[in-house]
């Protein structure tokens, strides 16, 4: 069997989408469907429509918090720690075990930790890139914990 490799140059989402479709029905096959949800959440304020937003997904048990981000003129006002708090509630209400996510050393690191997230991931940092951190909060000791 000859197998070929070539660099995708298309950058509309079709080739992740079957990419996708294949880790997918895999997952499935071994049961485990993955079936994610998506769940946004939007800040605004009195002097902004968008002043911050949340982007999740709940997967295999957990949210899986993709993307927060504020406003450089709200920051220190408490939207991150509401828009947490808010998706934790939705975490907990839908059966969820607990939330992740990730972010780098010079972002929000001791932010998350204020929060009760704890490191559970790193990669070190390379030539010209920071350290990649990921933080877990479980409401709940795991299964097989």
């Amino acid at each position: 069997m000859t197998i070929t490799i070539t660099t995708v140059e298309s950058n509309d989402g079709a080739f992740s989408h079957a990419v996708e479709e294949l880790i997918d029905a895999t997952a499935a096959e071994l049961g485990y469907p993955f079936d994610p949800v998506r769940f946004e959440l939007k800040a605004a304020s009195a002097d902004l429509d968008l002043a911050g937003g949340l982007v999740g997904y709940s997967i295999q048990g957990w949210l899986y918090i993709k993307l927060l981000g504020v406003a450089e003129t709200e920051r220190g006002n408490g939207i991150g720690r509401a828009l947490l708090a808010k998706a934790e509630e939705y975490a907990r209400e839908t059966g969820l075990v607990g939330v992740y996510l990730d972010t780098f050393e010079f972002q929000a690191p001791r932010f998350y930790k204020e929060l009760g997230y704890t490191e559970c991931g790193r990669l070190p940092a390379t030539a010209g890139a920071p350290q990649r951190i990921w933080f877990a909060k479980p409401f709940a000791p795991a299964q097989g914990a």
